[in-house]
């Protein structure tokens, strides 16, 4: 694959001792941007139907999971996966509870790749008060 983006370091540091990088620098592709994921079906009614996500579970290591999956599925449609991101707005309800799920699914998920990120935390998301995690992101498309 062509370099498609170019990690930027502060000071020339070369390790990330960070889950994150501080910039990326997109040196070839096309930006793809992607709307928000959570542990629900990508595809679901607006207005939402509650039942729709009634097999959503709790946990929130399965809900980053799912999350994750529904990430790398938008992804794929646009012949992309993890390491074509170049950002991630990752929106989290209850932080002390539910960061370090995220956290850990998304480091193997995404191995040694890491995106420019910022984590928000929320009172809710939109789509369902069960969920705990939404993931915004852009990736660039070579």
């Amino acid at each position: 694959m062509p370099e498609l983006y170019e990690l930027i370091n502060i000071e020339g540091r070369g390790d990330f001792a960070m889950p994150y990088t501080p910039a990326i620098r997109i040196t070839g592709g096309s930006p793809l941007y992607l709307a928000g994921v959570t542990a629900a079906p990508v595809y679901h009614s607006h207005p939402h139907v509650a039942a729709e996500f009634d097999g959503i579970p709790l946990d929130p290591v399965e809900q980053a999971e799912m999350a994750v999956d529904n990430l790398e599925a938008v992804l794929g449609a646009a012949g992309c996966d993890l390491s074509h991101l170049v950002e991630v707005t990752r929106y989290i309800r209850d932080i002390d509870s539910n960061q370090d799920a995220l956290n850990r699914v998304m480091g193997r998920r995404m191995g040694e790749h890491r995106p420019a990120s910022t984590t928000v935390e929320v009172t809710r998301l939109a789509t369902d008060p069960r969920l705990l995690f939404e993931l915004k992101a852009v990736a660039v498309a070579p």
